[in-house]
């Protein structure tokens, strides 16, 4: 429930600070912060945030009240200070999956000491404190979190679809990118995995606007999945928005789907003003039209556009009621379930997947003798023991709640102690009696309507299953779709530039001593922004960097500048100004790195190496394998082992392979290792 303005003031020990919702963080509202992400984070919870009187396992926590007046609801948003040191997991998991054209990828980047985690819970929990599980829980409005470095990353977005009734998920993505640009972060990263209607907008956008649904806020291609890389991506998109409606219409001619779309593209052509030659018009103007029309009332099952998460409707009808207990829940059989769903995965891996899953909870309850649930990220981190592809995973367990898996039934319900969504098991024959067991659907998922235009939503489905998924006889398309759907890691960066005020801004690059120097192994990180008075000292720019540094990152602690590229002989005492050109970039020597600290990388101690086939270099998220001989990891699809398959005991690579066999390549001795996975072609054909 929304939080009425007035009672939501009272509860608090002074009268707090109110903010506009949509103006607030615009360019000097409430502040203008100039300083790099590290000090304006501490502006910003000094001017525009109040300490709450509870903390979250010994870290503080702030809050901000937005206020909607034209809607009157009033919308908290909750700023949590991790610190690295005192934290249960120190290094981070995306920032170990987020490759980049700058750098080998983020596993790189120092540790450093804190994480910011900005919250906005769903509608129901904005007037309760923070609970365990927070940093976990998926049915945030908004949770993003950033390095003290100014790196960081949306983790969950979900709006009115995705279970809010307040904000839309374009209200919550404005909100989130303002706060960025306002406190001066450097790249924040998202894994674009949000669905509409069975559909993945990252196609859909990327077809019609050359973008994905991100890309409205500046979000780029970061990191493709099994070796796509930029180009590949940019090729598909090209290839895919540039399809001729009447060259479609003369492929799919002796196929049973040609009257529809034909019916469907003269049906838009009409409606258009201008002429609709290519796939990307078409689809453009639909989604336009879409916009504008009410959504359908028959649809109960809605997965948000700006959410990585797809939400069941009947789960806040669910909490509408008085009582669970009172109310006989049906059951539905998965297999019967995934019949009726739209997926680009065939029936047979859904199955494997829901299996995989079951068997982990079944592994929980039987080794720790109890009833309790796991929680989402839990299940996820078992089942990816035997599954790679992350995207089945999540698009499984979203759609997991009271479904009949073997003589199991899995159920999805929030821990009223915790607070935290946590799947549970229990065995068929043990459900209550008044539980009725139906292989109808619980929500109902409105067929297609022949009729173009009298749903522009079934009308856009209908070629996007057929047309985008399911072209006949080209192998180019489906190339460029998959290339497309391997596309979902994306990045916005916030580049440097020296504004037109009176402080020096430059970008510091800190070399290790030369005695130091051997025991970095991995490329050094982007350099520290920099800014300083218009007349500091040399000195006092090398007592900057030091600060910064040490108050950054964990080895750093004991960091001392000794020296600045290209000012040997320059006193400490001399004036910068002039000296420098403020926005240079600035190479700087120093000591007291501790490279004996455990938090060094963020991606952790180990330096594990990836070198796939599919020419992958860095960990994409996907299910992997290292070979028994020289350790480099590389993707099992690549490899020829089906996600269904478990791993074997003892997994030679195709290169050590040919080292050992040369003259038995070809042969089958060498297993389905040396198999190139038709994903591994994509990143060939698309140039």
């Amino acid at each position: 429930m929304s939080i009425p303005i007035l009672e939501a003031c009272k509860k608090r020990k002074r009268w707090p600070k109110l903010f506009g919702f949509h103006t607030f963080a615009d360019p000097g509202c409430p502040i203008n912060p100039t300083s790099h992400f590290s000090d304006n984070i501490r502006v910003y919870l000094r001017e525009c945030a109040e300490v709450e009187d509870y903390d979250f396992h010994g870290m503080p926590i702030w809050c901000t009240l937005l206020v909607n007046e034209n809607r009157g609801f009033l919308v908290p948003v909750y700023t949590v200070e991790e610190s690295v040191k005192d934290s249960a997991k120190p290094f981070c998991d995306q920032c170990r999956c987020t490759g980049e054209i700058w750098n080998r990828g983020w596993s790189n980047h120092f540790v450093s000491k804190r994480r910011y985690h900005f919250i906005i819970p769903i509608d129901e929990e904005w007037n309760k404190p923070l609970g365990d599980g927070v940093f976990d829980d998926q049915t945030h409005l908004l949770h993003g979190m950033i390095h003290c470095n100014g790196f960081g990353h949306l983790i969950c977005l979900n709006g009115i679809e995705g279970g809010s009734r307040y904000l839309c998920g374009r209200e919550i993505m404005d909100l989130w990118d303002r706060i960025c640009t306002l406190l001066r972060t450097r790249r924040i990263t998202v894994e674009d995995s949000s669905r509409k209607r069975c559909m993945d907008l990252r196609l859909l956008h990327g077809v019609a606007y050359g973008h994905p649904w991100f890309g409205r806020w500046g979000y780029k291609f970061c990191l493709g999945s099994f070796g796509v890389k930029e180009t590949n991506y940019v090729r598909a998109i090209e290839i895919l928005g540039s399809l001729e409606l009447d060259q479609i219409i003369h492929d799919f001619g002796c196929t049973d789907k040609c009257t529809e779309i034909r019916s469907i593209f003269q049906y838009y052509r009409d409606l258009s003003e201008t002429q609709l030659i290519t796939l990307k018009d078409i689809l453009r103007i639909m989604l336009t039209l879409k916009s504008r029309a009410p959504a359908p009332k028959v649809l109960n099952t809605a997965s948000s556009s700006s959410s990585s998460s797809l939400k069941l409707s009947s789960r806040r009808s669910l909490q509408s009621r008085p009582s669970l207990k009172d109310k006989a829940t049906k059951v539905r059989k998965f297999s019967t379930f995934i019949a009726n769903m739209d997926s680009r995965w065939p029936a047979r891996r859904l199955e494997y997947a829901a299996e995989v899953i079951v068997n982990a909870l079944k592994e929980k309850r039987e080794t720790e003798c109890t009833h309790d649930g796991m929680t989402r990220q839990e299940v996820r981190d078992a089942a990816r023991m035997h599954i790679g592809d992350t995207g089945l995973l999540d698009y499984v367990l979203k759609s997991m709640n009271n479904v009949i898996v073997g003589n199991h039934v899995v159920r999805r319900s929030v821990n009223p102690a915790t607070r935290v969504l946590e799947y549970t098991l229990r065995e068929l024959g043990k459900l209550g009696k008044g539980t009725p067991v139906s292989d109808m659907e619980l929500e109902i998922i409105p067929k297609l309507s022949m009729v173009p235009g009298a749903d522009v939503y079934s009308d856009v489905v209908y070629l996007y299953r057929n047309v985008l998924l399911n072209y006949p006889d080209s192998e180019l398309v489906e190339l460029a779709t998959r290339a497309v759907l391997d596309s979902k890691h994306l990045v916005k960066e916030w580049p440097f530039s020296d504004e037109d005020d009176q402080l020096l801004r430059f970008v510091c690059h800190v070399m290790p001593s030369l005695s130091e120097r051997e025991n970095f192994t991995r490329e050094f990180p982007p350099g520290e922004f920099i800014v300083v008075p218009p007349y500091a000292t040399v000195g006092e720019l090398k007592e900057t960097v030091e600060r910064t540094l040490r108050d950054t990152y964990c080895i750093m602690e004991q960091m001392i500048v000794t020296e600045i590229e290209g000012m040997d002989g320059i006193a400490d005492e001399e004036v910068l100004f002039g000296m420098i050109e403020s926005g240079s970039e600035i190479w700087m020597r120093g000591t007291g790195m501790c490279m004996e600290n455990e938090f060094k990388y963020e991606g952790g101690a180990e330096n594990w190496k990836v070198n796939c086939e599919c020419g992958a270099v860095d960990d994409d998220g996907e299910r992997m394998v290292a070979c028994d001989i020289c350790e480099v990891w590389q993707h099992t699809a690549c490899s020829g082992i089906d996600d269904s398959e478990t791993v074997p005991p003892l997994f030679v690579c195709p290169k050590c392979c040919a080292m050992l066999i040369p003259t038995r390549l070809e042969s089958s001795d060498c297993g389905g290792s040396i198999e190139l996975s038709p994903v591994y072609q994509v990143g060939m054909e698309l140039y």
